[in-house]
């Protein structure tokens, strides 16, 4: 692969401003289980890579499937064709923050390589989850899955870059579905993270398990979300939610500027609010941050070959940053964030969240808790909707719990809360500590045209919000 990028590179023509390849490998496996059944296994290999030029300030992509010389030359006359055509209807002039040529390697420290584990092994363990779900009368539907993914790329550009990486992401979850006269509930658990098998291990999806069922029954029993105004503590999975849907994607600059538009739509976070708005209150501070390893969202370098980087998008509740890319940065007279990415070598790059961090504050969960006189505890995202300038949301939980004089009282069903993003989150009164933090993973965030599929971190805490309007969530 490292010889094939190098002959890349040396076929590019010199009159371009500006050109990249990435060739990448990826081997998949996905293995699904419901109600006893193994209902699906894949396991597959993919490989092929993409050119990217630069040519009069207009880009042109072309990939193939093909680890081919005689490839070579037509991927890059493809993707000049296409520069020459985009450039008939190029806006402004492309201008590319510097940076300093990068050579290196980044690999995931992993315990268990999870091709190394028999698939014997792997789908015994989602039966045997199964397996302890049937013996809750109420689930009527049990679904188990695994994921393992193990990413190899090389990255080069015809500004000296030479990038070798190396990236393993893996997780599983389990979903409990409870049915009473006509009543469906679900409860879930899982999630997802850059490691080796290890990872899937430590989940402890049998010890979970009980737990998962006995919530789903629960809530088949459990008493509607009271509606109104309500002091709010939201669990860190959920907050999950939160960070990604209405602080991720509105800062992605890509977005702002309308490449998104068409699709997956705007920002109400313009460029003149940089240094000043108030995004939050004092306690919200956010980073996106690719150097966490263990993280979804964390690499080496992007896929521009700007190396990884840890920045504050909100500090102290102000408006800080952007993710940006290296065409991106310039209009705004900043340098790239480092968050170029695309889903395959098929793909061109596009402004991607890395790990997206709610950062721990001085509260324990307990604390946040006691603080709140009549209120509700919200776990575990089951709906989400956000307009496309992410600025009027409505979220929906799995599961809840009223609060009444700092403790935890009944379960409540079909929760949601709505809000106006900068309200809400200058609403935040606390957030958990450094003991209740944690690193989630997304596995499937979407963006760009043709679509993207992206996983992503979020390091995230409990949080408390003051006065938000929560009800009864009804399909």
């Amino acid at each position: 692969m490292r010889d094939f990028a190098l002959k890349i590179r040396e076929r590019l023509p010199a009159s371009i401003n500006y050109g990249d390849a990435r060739i990448v490998e990826t081997e998949y496996e996905h293995i699904l289980v419901r109600n006893g059944n193994v209902e699906s296994y894949t396991r597959n290999n993919d490989i092929g890579f993409g050119v990217r030029t630069l040519l009069n300030n207009a880009w042109g992509f072309h990939s193939s499937n093909k680890i081919e010389e005689t490839e070579i030359d037509r991927v890059i006359d493809k993707s000049l064709e296409i520069a020459k055509a985009s450039g008939i209807a190029k806006g402004k002039s492309v201008s590319l923050s510097h940076l300093n040529p990068q050579k290196g390697r980044y690999k995931t420290e992993i315990e268990k390589d999870p091709f190394d584990v028999s698939v014997e092994n792997k789908i015994n363990l989602l039966l045997t989850v199964d397996s302890i779900l049937s013996n809750y009368k109420a689930v009527k539907v049990r679904t188990a899955r695994m994921i393992c993914i193990k990413e190899r790329k090389i990255f080069m550009s015809t500004e000296g870059n030479l990038i070798e990486q190396e990236i393993v992401h893996t997780g599983a979850e389990i979903r409990a579905l409870a049915v009473k006269e006509g009543e469906v509930q679900t409860r879930s658990y899982g999630d997802f993270g850059q490691a080796g098998y290890e990872f899937i291990e430590r989940l402890k999806l049998p010890h979970e398990a009980p737990r998962v069922g006995e919530e789903a029954e629960k809530l088949l029993r459990a008493k509607s979300c009271p509606s109104g105004k309500k002091d709010i503590v939201i669990s860190d999975d959920q907050m999950v939610l939160q960070v990604h849907e209405s602080i991720g994607h509105p800062t992605e600059l890509d977005r702002v500027f309308g490449t998104e538009a068409s699709y997956a739509g705007t920002s109400f976070v313009t460029p003149e609010k940089l240094g000043s708005f108030k995004y939050g209150s004092k306690f919200i501070n956010v980073t996106a941050d690719a150097t966490i390893k263990n993280g979804l969202g964390g690499f080496g370098w992007d896929d521009e070959g700007v190396p990884a980087q840890r920045i504050y998008l909100i500090k102290e509740g102000i408006f800080n940053d952007y993710l940006s890319s290296r065409d991106t940065a310039p209009l705004i007279r900043r340098r790239s964030t480092g968050t170029m990415r695309a889903s395959s070598w098929s793909r061109i790059p596009i402004i991607r969240m890395t790990n997206i961090n709610l950062e721990p504050g001085e509260f324990t969960l307990e604390e946040l808790i006691d603080g709140i006189t009549n209120g509700l505890y919200l776990l575990t995202n089951k709906s989400w909707s956000i307009d496309d300038k992410r600025i009027n949301f409505q979220f929906g939980v799995e599961f809840g719990y009223e609060i009444k004089n700092g403790k935890l009282g009944d379960v409540v069903k079909d929760v949601t809360y709505t809000g106006i993003t900068p309200k809400f989150w200058n609403s935040c009164d606390g957030i958990g500590n450094k003991d209740c933090w944690k690193m989630h993973g997304v596995m499937n965030c979407g963006k760009g045209e043709p679509g993207q599929s992206m996983r992503v971190g979020h390091g995230t805490a409990p949080a408390r919000f003051r006065g938000i309007e929560v009800g009864v969530f009804r399909k």
